[in-house]
């Protein structure tokens, strides 16, 4: 069994996070989502004595599920998925209080059934339990969900009881501005703010949340952290494969919505935001809101671009392109790849470009943030001949091998005097470990205890909705035209070259 006070990942997290007695409620128990992530997540929660030590787990789908069944099937889950290999002890406590409701989710005698189980939970336990439902389902069935938790006084405003329900909800919320203002009116009229919690896993990752300890415990960063120092700021969430079996979402979504809007710019907000006053949830919130509310208005025709990956070759084979997958029209106008150059409007980040880039079919997978500094305004090293200077650059690498680095020039050893950028690097695997927690772990963990901090407030939604819906709807309006493509296996098109190289500027190959 992990040993907290050893294992510096666990420092924080145990007695002293205790959450109270808890229903965790997962709607849409039988996805991918539930086995891949949620499911191992519980577990190693239960493997680091993080769970409260009464802890139910409830699936709950369309789909009639016996009990056992269940079970079996979030064993296997485990067995699969979980960084950590299966342990009957561990895994037992876990089981020995996992069920099952099956019902529609729009249909209101299934919550009925949900509630009264609940009741015969806590009637059980002797005491009250807090309930945590988790909406881990297709967008199409939020609304639902939301109006029978309420109808069915599973909501938390309507129980009478000491403890609070809580939601997780899962990306993406809301397709633009008008549907995440909606959405965000339907959880209001059920739930608190404090009551909500809307997940991106990527504030859990481990290099997300080192960002902010660089910026605000390091002195050496935030006194150059601004429009004196640094020149521009390049964010790239890359994923090598193609749409593959998700052909209907993604015609539904497409590159803005799935990855631009919600991932990259929770990077952009963390990046760019005032020190907050604490480490408290809602002052590091207010930090992400006020940031992006400074985010000046996209350039429609000149500061964003959009493409389509055709046929190419990855990893050494040869793939087709978006629009001969299966599933995809052949007049698609979703993009699999958007460049987007923003402009910040306020004190600190005057002048300063930060060129956001996500797409499928890129060499390879991997999310970095790089912060490229000024080079110096001077210098007695000619850029010519054996001085090979380079902009000094801090990349925070969020996956897939977690990591900072920082290139500096140094002096090549000989008797002549020669420059070369070398780079100094730190790895989490090599410094802690490679068996680090998933983000699942941490954000499940948070909402449990309520702490915020690492998700997204209803009025960041909606601000971050109002950056890119005048872009969506333009790129709609133009159908086809404007569309540029790329070859499956590059970094993406000439198009997107043209917002670096207009500032100067050239993309970074992470």
């Amino acid at each position: 069994m992990a040993d907290p006070e050893r294992h510096p990942f666990l420092q924080g997290l145990s007695k002293h996070r205790g959450a109270p007695p808890t229903v965790v409620v997962i709607f849409g128990a039988s996805g991918d989502l539930t086995a891949r992530k949620l499911i191992p997540a519980i577990y190693n929660l239960s493997f680091d004595n993080l769970l409260p030590a009464d802890f139910h787990l409830v699936g709950y789908g369309r789909k009639p599920i016996p009990d056992e069944e269940f079970r079996a099937i979030a064993s296997k889950a485990v067995a699969d998925f979980s960084r950590r290999e299966l342990d009957a002890e561990v895994w037992g406590r876990v089981a020995a209080n996992t069920t099952y409701v099956s019902g529609g989710y729009d249909e209101k005698a299934g919550f009925e059934r949900l509630a009264a189980h609940i009741a015969e939970i806590e009637k059980s336990a002797g005491s009250q339990v807090q309930s945590l439902f988790y909406i881990s389902t297709p967008p199409s069935v939020f609304s639902p969900i939301i109006q029978n938790l309420g109808a069915s006084g599973l909501g938390g405003r309507y129980l009478g009881k000491a403890h609070q329900s809580k939601v997780i909800i899962e990306k993406p919320f809301g397709r633009d501005l008008a549907s995440a203002r909606a959405l965000n009116a339907e959880l209001r009229s059920v739930f608190d703010e404090n009551q909500v919690f809307r997940i991106d896993h990527y504030l859990g990752k481990e290099t997300v949340q080192d960002l902010l300890v660089q910026r605000f415990a390091n002195s050496i960063f935030e006194p150059l952290w601004n429009r004196n120092y640094i020149d521009s700021v390049q964010i790239t969430v890359a994923e090598d494969q193609g749409v593959g079996t998700r052909a209907g979402y993604y015609e539904q979504s497409g590159c803005l919505r799935d990855m631009i809007q919600n991932h990259t710019t929770q990077l952009l907000a963390l990046t760019a935001m005032e020190p907050p006053g604490s480490f408290e949830a809602e002052a590091l919130r207010d930090e992400k809101v006020k940031v992006l509310r400074a985010v000046e208005a996209i350039s429609l025709d000149t500061d964003a671009a959009r493409a389509q990956y055709a046929a190419g070759m990855t990893a050494g084979k040869a793939v087709p392109g978006y629009l001969e997958e299966a599933g995809i029209a052949p007049d698609s106008t979703t993009e699999t790849y958007a460049a987007i150059r923003l402009s910040i409007n306020n004190w600190r980040w005057q002048g300063v470009p930060f060129y956001l880039r996500s797409g499928k079919r890129m060499p390879r997978r991997v999310s970095e943030i790089a912060v490229q500094f000024k080079r110096p305004p001077g210098t007695i090293f000619p850029h010519t001949g054996g001085f090979d200077l380079a902009a000094n650059t801090l990349s925070f690498q969020i996956q897939p091998d977690e990591g900072l680095s920082l290139i500096l020039n140094a002096k090549v050893p000989g008797l002549e005097t020669r420059t070369q950028p070398v780079k100094m690097s730190f790895r989490y695997a090599t410094t802690f470990g490679s068996n680090t927690p998933e983000a699942y772990e941490r954000l499940v963990l948070d909402a449990m205890i309520g702490d915020g901090t690492l998700f997204i407030r209803g009025d960041e939604a909606e601000t971050s909705w109002t950056l890119y819906t005048p872009l969506l709807e333009h790129w709609q309006s133009q159908g086809r035209t404007g569309m540029a493509s790329y070859p499956a296996g590059s970094w993406g098109p000439e198009a997107a070259d043209l917002l670096l190289t207009s500032r100067g500027h050239t993309w970074r190959q992470p």
